[in-house]
């Protein structure tokens, strides 16, 4: 493992972040080596950095990006998310009051954006 792959591990392992004089002492490099490494990982994007302190001296707070899990196409019906998503209630979606709620402001949405294309129409012809 190189030392770039190294100091992204020790970033990612640090949900809080790291503070950049921590990786170089860590890995047993001095800190402009360290710098170069930081640099690469930013040109990568795969971190971001701000500007810290740490005891006294100012240093840069590492962290890493988060990683982008899934697209949430399935949960979106237009640009509304779904009732159900993040729900921790323990409801039938037949009986769900919520769900009902949200289906019924899509059929308003979807009345309301067939009636815009609708009247758009017939100002064309």
């Amino acid at each position: 493992m190189d030392l770039e792959e190294e100091a992204y591990n020790i970033i990612r392992r640090h949900k809080d972040g790291v503070f950049q004089n921590v990786i170089w002492k860590e890995l047993d490099i001095d800190s402009r080596k360290c710098s170069r490494i930081i640099k690469k990982l930013l040109d990568k994007d795969l971190i971001i950095r701000e500007v810290g302190v740490s005891n006294g001296a100012r240093t840069y707070l590492l962290k890493a990006k988060e990683e982008v899990k899934e697209k949430y196409d399935l949960l979106l019906a237009r640009d509304m998310f779904s009732a159900c998503t993040g729900c921790t209630g323990d409801c039938e979606p037949e009986y769900c009051g919520r769900l009902s709620e949200w289906i019924g402001s899509l059929m308003v949405e979807e009345a309301k954006k067939s009636q815009e294309d609708e009247d758009e129409f017939e100002e064309e012809i």
